[in-house]
This record gives C-alpha cells, sequence and structure tokens, in this order.
C-alpha cells in the first residue's frame, strides 16, 4: 500500500483512506437508486441502467486511484442525466441510443481536450479571486445539497406556476419559496439529531467522526423506524439486469445509436449543439470541484500546481486526475448511462481525511459490492449522510476569506460565481456566472487587457450555450 499510494507521503494512513472511501461512498450511494430511475424513463431498461452506473462509477474511480492517486469518485452526474433524459430525449426527441452515442462522442471530446493541454490551460487562466470563489462557492453548494437531503428545507410553489412531466416530474418557475421544514415530522427531527452528532464529534476531532456518525445515526433510524430494513437480505435479481445490460451495452454505437444520429443531414447542427452542451457543462464541472476541494485541502499541493503550468505529459497529479475524469463519460456511455463526473460529494471523503487514491480503491471496491449488497446499502438514509456535506461545506467556506469583498471589482464576479453554483445548483453555470462578471467589471474598468484570451473564449462559450439552450 505504502509504495502504491504513498501514504507516509502525504500524512495519512490506510484506516483513515478505508474510512475516508466508505465515506465517501454513502455520501454518493443515492446516486445507484436515482440514476436508473431518472435514465429508465427514456426507455432504456432499468436493471441495465443500475448496472452500468456501477461499473461507470467503479470504472472511473479506479482510473482515479491507480493512475491519479488522488481521493475523488466518479459518477453518472446529476444535472447531466436530467439533461439527458429531459431535454435530449423527451424535448429533442431524440432515442436514448442516440443519447448515449451523443455522450460518447462527448467523451471523446474531453480526452481530446485534455490531451492537448486545453483544461490544463483553463486552469491557468482562472484569476485567483475566481479560483477562491470557486472553492467558497462548492462549499455552499455542498452545504446546500445536504441540508435539501436532509429534508431541513420545504418548497412551497403556487397553482399555475408550475408544469407536471408524466414522469411526475414537477417544474415551478422563480416564484417557488423555500423555507425551513416544520420540525413536527419524525424525519426532519431524525435529521437533527443526525447533525448534532456528526457536529459534537467532528468538534471533538474523533478519529472518523464522519463515518461513525454516519453509522451511529443509521442504527437511530432503524430503532426509531425511519429506515425500512424489511428489504435487507432480499436478493436482487442480477441475473435479469445483466441480460438487461447487454441491450444498453455498445447500443451507442448500433444502428440506432450512432447509425441513426448522423443519418439526417437537417438533424446534425442539433445534434452538434447538443454535444457541446452536454461537454461545456461536464468540463467545467470537473474543474470546479478539482479546484475547490483538491487546493483546499493540499491534494494538489503548490508543488504540483507549479508542475502543472511547466510540466507536459502526465506528471502533475492533477494531469492525470483530468485524464481519469476524461475518459469516464466515453466509459459510461458504452455501458449505457449518461455523463460520468467527478463527484462533488468526494469532498466527504476528502473531509474525513482522504489524501489519496486508496481511498478511491475502497469507494470503487464498494460500487462493485453494491451489485449484490444494494439492498444493504439502500438503508442508509440520506438523513445520516447529509450532515457530511454541511460540514464539509461549511470547512470550505474558508476559501472566502481570501476575497477582497470591499473592492466590487472582485468581490462581484466573485458573488456571482460562488452564489449561483448553489442557486443554480450546477457548479458549471456558477464558473459561467463569475467569468461574465469578470470581463464585464474588467471591460467597465478599463481592464480589459487583464482578460486572459482563454476566459475570454470561455466567457463566449457559455453564452452562446446559454443561447443555444433556449433555442432547444
Amino acid at each position: 500500500m505504502e509504495k502504491l499510494f504513498k501514504l507516509k507521503k502525504h500524512g495519512t494512513k490506510v484506516s483513515t483512506e478505508i474510512i475516508a472511501g466508505l465515506t465517501t461512498f454513502f455520501a454518493m450511494a443515492y446516486i445507484l437508486f436515482v440514476n436508473p430511475a431518472m435514465l429508465s424513463q427514456t426507455g432504456i431498461p432499468y436493471g441495465a441502467v443500475f448496472l452500468a452506473t456501477i461499473f461507470a462509477s467503479a470504472a472511473g474511480t479506479l482510473v482515479m486511484a491507480l493512475f491519479a492517486n488522488v481521493p475523488y469518485a466518479q459518477a453518472p452526474g446529476m444535472g447531466l442525466n436530467a439533461f439527458f433524459t429531459y431535454t435530449v430525449c423527451f424535448a429533442l426527441k431524440f432515442s436514448w441510443q442516440e443519447a448515449l452515442a451523443m455522450v460518447f462522442i462527448c467523451g471523446i471530446v474531453n480526452i481530446l481536450i485534455t490531451v492537448t493541454r486545453v483544461r490544463k490551460s483553463i486552469i491557468k487562466a482562472i484569476p485567483e479571486s475566481l479560483n477562491n470563489a470557486i472553492g467558497g462557492g462548492i462549499g455552499i453548494f455542498i452545504a446546500y445539497i445536504g441540508i435539501k437531503n436532509a429534508g431541513l428545507l420545504s418548497f412551497t410553489a403556487d397553482p399555475g406556476t408550475y408544469s407536471l412531466f408524466d414522469s411526475g416530474t414537477v417544474v415551478a418557475n422563480s416564484s417557488i419559496v423555500p423555507a425551513l421544514a416544520t420540525f413536527n415530522a419524525l424525519p426532519v427531527i431524525f435529521a437533527v439529531i443526525s447533525l448534532v452528532i456528526m457536529v459534537v464529534l467532528v468538534v471533538k476531532k474523533v478519529p472518523g467522526a464522519i463515518f461513525i456518525s454516519i453509522i451511529v445515526s443509521t442504527i437511530i433510524g432503524i430503532a426509531l423506524k425511519i429506515v425500512d430494513v424489511s428489504q435487507v437480505g432480499i436478493a436482487s435479481n442480477v441475473g435479469s439486469s445483466f441480460k438487461e445490460l447487454g441491450t444498453t451495452f455498445g447500443a451507442a454505437f448500433g444502428a440506432e445509436g450512432m447509425g441513426s444520429l448522423f443519418s439526417k443531414a437537417s438533424r446534425i447542427p442539433l445534434v452538434l449543439m447538443t454535444i457541446f452542451a452536454f461537454s461545456l457543462s461536464d468540463i467545467f464541472d470537473t474543474i470546479g470541484t478539482f479546484i475547490g476541494t483538491g487546493r483546499r485541502s493540499g491534494i494538489f499541493s503548490e508543488e504540483d500546481q507549479k508542475l502543472l503550468e511547466s510540466s507536459s505529459g502526465f506528471k502533475s497529479k492533477m494531469d492525470r486526475a483530468l485524464f481519469a475524469d476524461s475518459i469516464a463519460t466515453s466509459i459510461g456511455a458504452l455501458f449505457g448511462t449518461s455523463n460520468t463526473t467527478t463527484y462533488v460529494e468526494s469532498a466527504a471523503g476528502i473531509g474525513a481525511g482522504g489524501r489519496t487514491g486508496l481511498t478511491s480503491l475502497v469507494t470503487t471496491i464498494m460500487f462493485l459490492l453494491s451489485i449484490f449488497l444494494a439492498p444493504v446499502i439502500g438503508i442508509v438514509p440520506a438523513q445520516a449522510t447529509a450532515p457530511a456535506l454541511i460540514l464539509v461545506g461549511v470547512m470550505m467556506l474558508a476559501s472566502f476569506a481570501k476575497i477582497s469583498w470591499t473592492e466590487l471589482e472582485e468581490a462581484v464576479p466573485a458573488f456571482f460565481a460562488g452564489i449561483f453554483m448553489a442557486f443554480c445548483y450546477s457548479i458549471s453555470y456558477g464558473i459561467a456566472a463569475g467569468f461574465i462578471f469578470f470581463c464585464i467589471i474588467k471591460c467597465l474598468t478599463g481592464k480589459a487587457k487583464e482578460i486572459h484570451p482563454i476566459v475570454w473564449v470561455s466567457t463566449g462559450l457559455f453564452i452562446l450555450n446559454f443561447v443555444l439552450l433556449a433555442l432547444i
């Protein structure tokens, strides 16, 4: 282990890495059930998506572990799977096979821009103030995910202000009002108990505090009968799931996938616009996650960052991590799922002390075990894992301290970069808002020459993406 992961060099040990890997897994295990429920609406068999989610997550996370040696996990991205389902398949009327073909192409695009150093150049071009804003913004984003997952919020939408899809999904406009949940329901009270337990253990610096809290809270949930243990031990129909996987594996390359995608010349512009929308969100989601969590925790050290800027090939950890992320999307499309990306929930494992690829290796093993242990894993309630995201978010807010909030020239772009991540539920949209206002303010103050060409290009692409999304 020491030779492979260099634990001493990174100031960690095997037990810490194992606990961190388990913490990351349970923080993101919901994707095993949410992703199949969403993508199966397009006609992809549920069992096939379940296995595709596992294999894509395990493959991408394993590359992170063994090639990049960083504690990041990968899985089909939330938001991107919604875009796949509701926009690409439902609104634009592409078949799920064609959508998988576009995801595969998106993965190839990601590989090319990583190998040709485009991604690296984007990271180097981001101003320091926006780097700090991205770090703090991801903290708000993670904490918001935790608060929402814990059930501590309720949302009210007035009649006539929302749309109801056949799938049961409700989309409301900006009249929706968030509020604190009423503390008269046992699940909400349980969420508060879980949060208090974790805060106490973390503040007291108990070793493995986050993971211990998840286990203790799950036991309490079982005692309170909030957690349904009746499904434990019920064997999932693995055999039928593997048969269904046969219909999705390689479907992106079949006659109904890649063969159909470019068959009509009139549709090619729409296909290219959709691939572009997939790629832009995927690229900046990952960049934001690495900047926000890696630099703050020291996973990407100052030495590694200098190596990123001066070296060629894959000599820095960031280079290798970017490459690991870039190949995961194509792997996912091959199995039958939407874009695979680096999960912001990896911050939970990092907060638990994870610093090397051993954390990712443990998460990989847990993903593979999920094929047979899904009923057991499914009993860990969201209220038990949500506090980990809230506390890690609190820790990451320290990045905001480095921003000169009294200088509006710096504060305005930082504000939009940080706040939009949570409010738009998208890392890439937060970065887009920060870039756009950064360019506006620099132009207004006569400092347009200070804007890096890559920031100009990225800002233009973001604006183009918003226009295309409005049109399609």
